[in-house]
């Protein structure tokens, strides 16, 4: 599970900073147009790559267990900070932090902590 959360987090956040960067259109209709918000966001995203590429290689499970729950409570927070739950980044947060949680919860109970 712990590899596989890495692994999301890669092949999700590839093409979103991808497209973040490039300003593609369906960044701009999922994110809005640019903006100093938008560049903070696209700037937590690639540290959340980064880490993640990272971390695949040298495995600290503990590291991974504060990425993944600081990426929990952000994208279960989404539905409140963007006022709605049908926005598609909201749906995907949602989405990836029930498989985060699992990861966690499988930590936990295999006493990696």
């Amino acid at each position: 599970m712990i590899k596989s959360s890495l692994i999301l987090n890669i092949l999700v956040l590839i093409p979103v900073c991808s497209g973040l960067l490039i300003d593609a259109e369906w960044a701009r209709h999922s994110y809005g147009i640019f903006s100093p918000a938008r560049g903070i966001l696209l700037s937590i995203y690639l540290s959340i790559l980064i880490a993640s590429i990272i971390l695949y290689f040298k495995m600290d499970v503990k590291f991974i267990a504060s990425l993944l729950f600081i990426q929990i409570v952000y994208k279960l927070t989404t539905p409140f900070t963007v006022g709605t739950i049908i926005n598609p980044v909201v749906i995907s947060n949602l989405f990836i932090a029930v498989f985060h949680s699992l990861t966690l919860y499988t930590i936990w109970k295999d006493g990696k902590l």
